[in-house]
């Protein structure tokens, strides 16, 4: 079967933040029409529309396009990727330029999933993450969001940000959870290379949070959350009863989807393709009617079944032992035995009910846990 998601990058904000690794350019709006134009016809490779089960259209901030150009830009997403019935279709925004324009426009064009970049509801935390905007804008928004009839809203919020105390942190994941969203993102701040906060790190300029602080963050959100009816079905995420991100679920579960834009990725017929991460050089390409992939890779059968046992050990749920057998032709065993049972007897690992899966403290340590099933 064609894939049934499909990714849409739109590069533009209206500032870089310090900690941002993304694909971004920051007062080019003068790049939209021409970016708008590219983008359709790098869709138009598609040949035909392809209906799909999940939209996304993620960032740099798609919402940070004027009511024209937003209108235009979703006009030719769900042209091109129709929405089946159920669907789900995503947008990211930021709480600064979410118009009740732009919201009765995402409304109006069928969207029914916003993930909301709040960040952080302490302003000083906000301050640090170079964020435009309030906690109370944060809420207003929100609850415009509710009132157009889009009600399953996300929040994305950082942990570990320098200067952040735990008992900030939790008052964030109050104020968040009092708002009512549909599914809350926790994500520790990564202080990637190349990035400006990578740099005042490097002079001293800036003071990273101790590991068991983070830990004990993390911990927090874990158990707030939970106290709250929210289920953690990832490592980050967590979701009321049926509403966890169906479109993130396809790239855990190892199936195809589509990706257009700069910086894009996509994964077809078992190979994995990037488009340049330039705006300028994907644009020239575009328009020359070039391909615009930078980076591509076939996976072999084996590396596929590594690969989707790593992304799988990200969910809670964890991984059917024997449904992956059968659907990849190799056992967990054969493929990582010696480091399942290594961190089983550390108990970061278990198995239970036919499925093997994080335990609560190997949550803590998941990114050593998904290495060494590569």
């Amino acid at each position: 079967m064609p894939p049934q998601a499909a990714y849409l990058h739109v590069p533009f904000c209206v500032h870089r933040c310090g900690y941002c690794d993304f694909t971004v350019v920051a007062g080019r709006d003068d790049l939209i029409p021409a970016f708008l134009t590219a983008m359709e016809r790098e869709l138009s490779s598609l040949g035909e529309p392809q209906p799909v089960r999940t939209l996304f259209l993620g960032g740099g901030t798609p919402t940070h396009l004027p009511p024209n150009a937003l209108r235009q830009f979703l006009a030719v997403a769900t042209s091109w990727f129709p929405l089946m019935t159920d669907g789900e279709f995503s947008v990211e925004a930021n709480p600064a330029d979410l118009t009740n324009e732009k919201i009765t426009l995402l409304a109006d064009s069928g969207v029914n999933r916003v993930s909301l970049g709040a960040q952080s509801f302490d302003t000083g935390a906000l301050s640090v993450l170079e964020r435009d905007h309030s906690p109370g804008r944060i809420a207003d928004v929100v609850r415009a969001l509710q009132s157009a009839g889009i009600t399953n809203v996300s929040l994305d919020l950082i942990f570990g940000v320098p200067g952040q105390s735990l008992d900030s942190w939790r008052d964030s994941l109050k104020q968040a959870i009092e708002l009512e969203p549909k599914h809350i993102s926790t994500y520790g701040l990564t202080i990637e290379k190349g990035t400006a906060f990578w740099n005042r790190v490097a002079k001293d300029q800036l003071q990273t949070l101790p590991d068991e602080l983070e830990r004990a963050m993390y911990a927090a959100a874990m158990d707030d959350l939970s106290a709250a009816g929210f289920e953690q079905y990832e490592l980050s995420n967590f979701a009321k009863p049926g509403f966890v991100c169906r479109h993130n679920q396809t790239y855990w579960q190892g199936e195809p989807y589509y990706g257009f834009g700069p910086g894009a990725a996509r994964y077809l017929n078992g190979t994995r393709e990037t488009n340049h991460r330039s705006v300028s050089t994907w644009l020239r390409r575009i328009e020359a009617g070039e391909s615009a992939v930078m980076d591509s890779e076939t996976l072999s059968p084996r590396d596929r079944a590594h690969e989707r046992l790593a992304l799988g050990l990200r969910m809670m749920a964890g991984i059917d032992i024997d449904e992956f057998a059968s659907s990849t032709g190799f056992t967990i065993e054969e493929l990582a035995g010696l480091a399942i049972e290594t961190h089983r007897a550390n108990g970061f690992l278990e198995v239970h009910a036919g499925r093997l899966r994080l335990t609560r403290e190997g949550r803590f340590v998941a990114d050593t846990i998904t290495v060494d099933m590569l």
